[in-house]
């Protein structure tokens, strides 16, 4: 297909035009010696040159580095910035929250969290919510809850999902066939093989076979795998979950935290799904950080007959800055006014076009990839079929070649998820960015390939 040899010499040279673009990154990074890995957070460093780029301004689809490069950003924050950089629709709202009325958050409740709620019971089809800062939270507690009611001990999850930094979560299938820990799992309080069960996507056998043990509490399950690459569901995959948890009496999560890109209701909306919980977070508050969990009303009335479960002071389901005034505001303000249905329309108009554009450029150089779409997010594989499951997703990687592809994109004012190729779309997405992307994307092809 290619010459690794051109691969690692054309990477060199994007590193080193890198490094003499970004000289006032490089020396931002250099100085911050007192962040535990020189970045506010570790995962950061996930970077294809060395250093990140720092941050200096946001707009919309747009980003600018503090060397002054403008980026069309196609990453929006890993899923975080969906709504677009700084909406004003939101920056409004947090400004009249904070400098008008007054008071980010004081322990009381404001009108605008029953509006979120009510919008959000539209969208995906539960009644009932309650909030939290980070999808992780909202996964967690929505696990802890279900533990309680069920009292089952464990969490199926598919391999290779993501669902933050939920412990139980953090499980695989080993090239055996049999459940092992994730690689890297950091610190783990308890081994995962006795907190949960694995099954991979679309294996329909294999998650019947895990649910026969009886001791699942809910299956907590990404509708389409997201962070591993996309991979989508077969046809009748998520019916046979469905129709499978019933019968074993488990409790059925959608994540919709990065599927939420298939349109307003994410995938459960889109695809008439029915779960019994769903969580949310990042996009939801225009960068703000938000998240949610809902509820079905049978299972609202099973908490509610559960007196021995302390759901108001310390007993593990809440946290202070949840469901702030701050936070809610931001909410509203995302769901009612930007994140629209006509938002996603248009957003699901520029994945076509993206993904069109990409599909054409690996035809004209005879790369035997995949391209896939969610809504508004697009990814793009270096192998062909897509992925069926995500132990095959995972084993499709190529890092160097990411690394060259991500570091030429950014060279010339394009940013994926660093994570893999993936590509979100905003509101204020066009034509001209996607046309930035493709240009781009050409040249890197035909460099690697010619």
């Amino acid at each position: 297909m290619f010459d690794r040899g051109r691969l690692a010499t054309l990477l060199a040279r994007e590193r080193a035009t890198y490094a003499d673009r970004n000289p006032r990154s490089a020396a931002a990074y250099a100085r911050a010696e007192h962040l535990l890995g020189r970045t506010p957070m570790t995962w950061m460093n996930k970077t294809a040159a060395g250093f990140p780029l720092y941050l200096s301004a946001a707009r919309g689809a747009h980003v600018t580095d503090l060397d002054g490069h403008d980026h069309a950003d196609f990453c929006l924050g890993d899923t975080a910035a969906m709504a677009g950089h700084s909406p004003a629709p939101v920056v409004e709202a947090v400004q009249r929250r904070l400098a008008d009325q007054g008071g980010a958050t004081a322990m009381l409740p404001t009108e605008d969290a029953e509006i979120v709620g009510a919008e959000l019971a539209r969208r995906f089809g539960l009644p009932l919510w309650s909030f939290a800062l980070t999808a992780t939270d909202a996964n967690r507690w929505a696990i802890r809850l279900l533990r309680a009611v069920t009292g089952r001990p464990r969490i199926l999850v598919n391999s290779y999902c993501y669902h933050g930094s939920v412990d139980e979560t953090l499980i695989v299938v080993g090239p055996d066939g049999r459940p092992r820990s994730r690689a890297g799992n950091v610190g783990a309080p308890v081994d995962v093989l006795t907190t949960s069960r694995v099954a991979e996507f679309n294996d329909v056998d294999g998650l019947a076979r895990e649910l026969a043990h009886g001791d699942v509490a809910a299956v907590l399950m990404e509708p389409a795998l997201t962070n591993v690459g996309i991979v989508t569901p077969d046809i009748g995959y998520l019916a046979k979950a469905r129709e499978l948890t019933q019968r074993y009496g488990t409790y059925l999560i959608n994540d919709e935290t990065h599927t939420f890109s298939e349109g307003p209701g994410g995938a459960t909306r889109a695809w008439e799904l029915q779960p019994d919980v769903v969580t949310i977070g990042k996009s939801i508050g225009g960068g703000i950080p938000a998240a949610a969990y809902g509820v079905t009303t049978e299972l609202a009335d099973t908490i509610a007959t559960r007196s021995d479960l302390d759901l108001v002071d310390a007993g593990g389901i809440g946290g202070t800055l949840a469901g702030s005034a701050l936070s809610v505001a931001a909410m509203r303000a995302t769901l009612t006014s930007v994140l629209t249905d006509a938002a996603f329309e248009h957003m699901i108009s520029m994945a076509r076009a993206f993904a069109a554009g990409v599909r054409l450029v690996l035809d004209r150089h005879g790369l035997s990839w995949s391209v896939c779409q969610l809504g508004a997010r697009v990814d793009y594989r270096f192998v062909s079929p897509v992925p069926r499951n995500g132990t095959q997703s995972a084993a499709a990687a190529d890092p160097e070649l990411e690394d060259y592809l991500h570091v030429y994109l950014a060279n010339r004012g394009v940013l994926l998820t660093p994570f893999h190729n993936m590509a979100l779309m905003c509101p204020e997405t066009t034509l001209d960015d996607v046309a930035r992307h493709q240009e781009s994307f050409n040249a890197a092809i035909k460099e690697l390939v010619d």
